[in-house]
């Protein structure tokens, strides 16, 4: 399979400069280095499971300032409320990046640079975590995947002090909508040969499984996310390459991995290890994790401190709300009057104890990356697109006497759902503002050139709409023949992105199963999808040749249409079932 790239290149030259090593630290990046003074950069943190930003409220200490640990260094205004940020480790505030009054300041952004020893204030370097300098943020909007992207290539640390020339392989994006991919399978082996072309992984992204082809000739030195990882991030290193096979060992044995690649994992852990672990006693709790405990109504004796000196930090709140394992005060005042003899019979506390166990008994199924991606639009679309439903009957005898008449006659064996396909295109073409879609940049709409039809597949992995393009111009047989191809390599997975990006209408067809009508939700950027029913044979009154009308069995097929109403009002919807009620009505003008 060859794959279409974008222009960007998919790797980055590697950890080249070792005069410095980066370790990650709680709230920032610690940097050591022979040339600058040990410093530490102090991150925006998520102050909340739901944060992704927040403001700068007040700075409660200024540069040159002794900060002691447990210290405030500033307010926080998140989107829950206003936080204090403590510091964790004694040093001297040496420069503020984000100043008092900074707004939407995304989280894992640089705010501050704190040092040791006081007089390194004044040679704290104007560039940190790998080079990339550190401004004031003067913007609203910040843009951090780059940030991301740093921390993630200092998670890869040398161990030498010189290093031959290699190359790190970071994870592609294979689509416009990719942010994340699985690594299916590696199809190179560590210390393997590479040519220009040659497909190293298959890749699993928000459309399909895709290979991934190196772009320079060089040897597999390391694999750094393995068979398996899930949800890796564009950007994220995967592997490392050399070109002169004699400092594969050389770079080998001098890169530790530390990427945070998830892996499969059991599904049950060992809960056992897990209550002792919880048992640590707290001596202290932070004003932070003391205001997430009272927000959440979280038992702080449940929770576990890695604090110095037993401190509990908010870190440790929202881990363990994140996990689900913060038992709630409520939760556990509830249990408590439940096991009360005084107050609870025996039949209560059996009805009580059964549904525990039951509501324990579950299997969590991992869901594939499509499915994700699949899930997230399909929420998106209900939630930003006003969708108008718009429903018809078609009489389906027309439709299956000419299906039947192709194959006896011609030889030529055509679906229900490639005859609706080419009635779909034509009908569109007759009313061109059905086939168009919403510009949210422009607030206009914007008719579309060509005809290019999406057909919802259901795979194993998810469902996937590869595009019968110009679908108007091209006959029966040949949408037949099309459409078995596609939805073949839809099913395995081999689906180009020139085969699923696109599309300017889409139609999903439940009429295989018993299903009369059913409303489809619309897969932006498209502003249309026509929900296929099945056939039921009724019995209506049918006005023959001599013009008398008589009862009458007939095949009827209900269509229903689920637009934009941004695009379609009333009188485009209704122009454009009309046309395609013409068309089910006088079948043969589709063979013109």
């Amino acid at each position: 399979m060859k794959l279409i790239r974008p222009a960007s290149l998919f790797m980055l030259t590697g950890v080249q400069d070792n005069s410095s090593k980066v370790k990650l630290w709680v709230g920032g990046i610690k940097h050591f280095s022979s040339a600058d003074p040990s410093h530490t950069v102090v991150q925006m943190p998520a102050m909340s499971p739901t944060m992704s930003q927040g403001n700068i409220a007040k700075w409660r200490k200024k540069e040159g300032d002794k900060i002691e640990v447990g210290d405030v260094l500033c307010e926080i205004e998140t989107d829950k409320a206003t936080v204090e940020l403590e510091s964790l480790e004694e040093g001297f505030l040496a420069k503020i990046l984000v100043p008092d009054g900074s707004k939407d300041v995304p989280v894992g952004q640089p705010i501050a640079i704190t040092v040791e020893d006081p007089d390194d204030i004044q040679n704290v370097p104007a560039t940190v975590a790998g080079g990339s300098e550190i401004k004031e943020e003067k913007s609203i909007n910040q843009n951090v995947t780059n940030e991301n992207k740093e921390q993630e290539k200092h998670l890869i640390n040398t161990s030498t002090s010189e290093l031959p020339p290699h190359v790190v392989l970071e994870m592609p994006a294979l689509s416009p909508t990719m942010n994340q991919g699985n690594i299916a399978k590696w199809l190179k082996k560590e210390g393997d040969k590479i040519n220009v072309g040659d497909v190293i992984c298959e890749i699993e992204t928000d459309k399909a499984t895709l290979e991934f082809d190196c772009l320079e000739e060089g040897y597999l030195v390391k694999i750094l996310a393995p068979e398996g990882s899930k949800d890796v991030a564009v950007g994220q290193p995967i592997a490392i390459t050399v070109e002169d096979p004699a400092d594969i060992e050389t770079v080998k044995n001098s890169v530790s991995i530390g990427s945070g690649i998830k892996e499969v994992k059991p599904t049950h852990s060992d809960d056992g290890n897990e209550a002792k672990a919880q048992k640590t006693s707290i001596a202290r709790i932070s004003p932070s994790a003391k205001l997430l405990i009272k927000e959440y109504g979280l038992d702080s004796s449940s929770l576990k401190a890695s604090g110095s000196h037993g401190t509990l930090l908010k870190g440790d709140v929202l881990a363990a709300i994140k996990s689900g394992k913060g038992s709630s005060k409520v939760s556990s005042s509830k249990e408590k009057t439940l096991t009360s003899p005084q107050k609870a019979s025996p039949a209560v506390l059996t009805d009580s104890s059964s549904h525990i166990e039951q509501s324990d008994s579950f299997e969590d199924l991992p869901n594939s990356q499509i499915r994700k991606i699949i899930a997230r639009r399909l929420l998106e679309s209900k939630q930003n697109t006003p969708h108008l439903y718009l429903s018809t009957d078609v009489i389906l005898d027309p439709l299956l006497s000419l299906r039947k008449e192709l194959k006896e006659q011609h030889d030529v064996k055509v679906s229900v759902n490639d005859i609706v396909i080419k009635a779909v295109a034509v009908a569109l073409r007759n009313v061109p503002e059905a086939n168009a879609y919403w510009n949210a940049e422009k607030g206009e709409v914007i008719l579309c050139d060509s005809v290019d039809i999406s057909i919802a597949v259901a795979t194993e992995k998810g469902l996937m709409t590869p595009i019968v393009r110009n679908a108007d111009q091209k006959t029966l047989s040949s949408i037949s023949s099309e459409v078995k191809e596609l939805a073949e390599k839809a099913r395995t997975g081999k689906l180009l992105p020139n085969e699923f990006l696109g599309g300017t209408f889409s139609i999903s067809n439940l009429g295989m199963f018993p299903v009369d009508n059913f409303c489809a939700i619309i897969n932006p950027p498209q502003a249309g999808i026509l929900a296929v029913g099945r056939g039921n044979k009724v019995v209506e009154p049918v006005i023959g040749s001599d013009g008398v009308e008589r009862p009458a069995v007939v095949t009827k097929m209900n269509l229903t249409l689920s637009a934009d109403h941004r695009v379609f009002d009333g009188k485009v919807g209704g122009a454009f079932l009309s046309a395609l009620g013409l068309n089910f009505s006088d079948i043969r003008r589709l063979l013109l």
